[in-house]
């Protein structure tokens, strides 16, 4: 059974730092494109970041420049290093895989998610 665990979240002032984790399990995902996704209270799913299998990164505009994406292949975990964060950064972030996305902005064309961790950023 596969699973997508996310770690790192929590409560931090705005223009702080977080540094999200997602560990795979149950299969490889080193063919696949990794990404995060956010959702903030009463809005839509949104993209945050996503890296592909050769390591091509592509962020929203809201946190380009802010946020860092990366993945280690050999520990099957991608990471999202949050720096600058402002309080509209506030959602639960959730981690998700696919293969060979046609739009790595869309959550459906991804297979599997985790469970989501919150973030929130104080004033």
């Amino acid at each position: 059974q596969v699973h997508l665990v996310e770690s790192g979240g929590g409560l931090v002032q705005a223009g702080g730092s977080l540094r999200l984790s997602c560990a795979a399990s149950g299969r490889t995902f080193s063919s696949y494109t990794r990404g995060w996704f956010r959702e903030a209270p009463g809005k839509e799913r949104e993209f945050v970041a996503a890296i592909s299998w050769s390591g091509i990164t592509y962020y929203a505009d809201s946190v380009k420049g802010r946020f860092t994406i990366s993945r280690d292949n050999a520990k099957n975990t991608v990471y999202l290093q949050m720096n600058s964060l402002k309080p509209e950064d506030t959602a639960v972030y959730y981690c998700a895989a696919a293969p060979s996305p046609s739009d790595y902005r869309r959550a459906a064309q991804y297979n599997y998610w985790g469970q989501g961790i919150q973030v929130t950023v104080s004033s």
